[in-house]
């Protein structure tokens, strides 16, 4: 994956794109601070990605409390 900052994306923007048509894969960072903004895919890579997905562990186990269970919050959160 190549970086570019906004600046040279706008001076090589035709050139990019012909790039990531070929399946070259770019992030653009913007600021002094060189903060990454975002990242250029080819849209065929993007269109076919895998979705995440949620709940794959639903319904392959349980929790129970008993009804005299109680706990701090400095318990829970491991303050003491």
């Amino acid at each position: 994956m190549k970086t570019l900052t906004v600046g040279d994306f706008k001076t090589h923007f035709s050139e990019v794109i012909n790039n990531i048509k070929t399946g070259e894969e770019y992030t653009i960072e913007y600021g002094r601070k060189h903060e990454k903004v975002a990242v250029l895919i080819p849209y065929s890579k993007y269109k076919n990605r895998n979705p995440i997905k949620f709940g794959i562990l639903k319904n392959k186990g349980s929790v129970k409390f008993s009804k005299d269970f109680k706990i701090s919050t400095e318990d829970f959160l491991g303050l003491e």
